[in-house]
């Protein structure tokens, strides 16, 4: 049995993340990150299907294959919102969202949602060699949630940055590989 191989990738750095705001799907990029920074030796490269990780991906040529299972979470009515302006006008809205992994008071998708979109997607991934995948923090959040078996609440508590690397392996079971 051939080991599966698979780091996920955050996407970089855009102005929604430096400001606090709701991601919206076409959000760009501040700086596109160098091939160096993302170069490895990779037999496929997915992406979520968000303008800013298709940038991202990019950098590494045109073989990029979009994974709808990556994409990031729907947030709904807030999309576009500052943390800010929903702190001053929906307070009650953000505290239920932040602190109940199962709500959806933007009429999106939610925290368990995603889970388990990101747990079915991971139990079916088998594609041996090594694949680089580029997503989004509530992603790349889900996959460890689902890997090490954390309450959902938790998962609110784990920071990614932009190009923050998680690498997984699997042979019988995931692993995760701390760099």
């Amino acid at each position: 049995m051939k080991a599966v191989r698979l780091t996920l990738i955050c996407h970089g750095l855009t102005d929604a993340q430096r400001l606090g705001r709701m991601a919206c799907p076409d959000d760009a990029l501040l700086a596109l990150p160098s091939a160096a920074e993302l170069m490895a030796d990779y037999t496929q490269v997915l992406s979520a299907p968000e303008r800013r990780t298709l940038d991202t991906a990019g950098v590494l040529g045109d073989q990029v294959m979009i994974e709808p299972a990556l994409a990031d979470a729907d947030p709904g009515r807030w999309q576009g919102l500052t943390l800010k302006q929903l702190q001053r006008e929906q307070p009650d809205a953000l505290a239920q969202w932040l602190s109940d992994p199962y709500s959806a008071p933007h009429g999106g998708e939610s925290l368990a949602q995603l889970s388990e979109r990101v747990a079915a997607w991971l139990a079916a991934f088998n594609s041996p060699g090594s694949t680089l995948a580029v997503t989004h923090p509530q992603v790349i959040r889900a996959v460890l949630g689902q890997l090490l078996d954390c309450p959902l609440a938790a998962l609110q508590r784990i920071d990614v940055l932009p190009l923050a690397k998680l690498q997984l392996s699997f042979n019988g079971q995931w692993r995760v590989r701390l760099l």
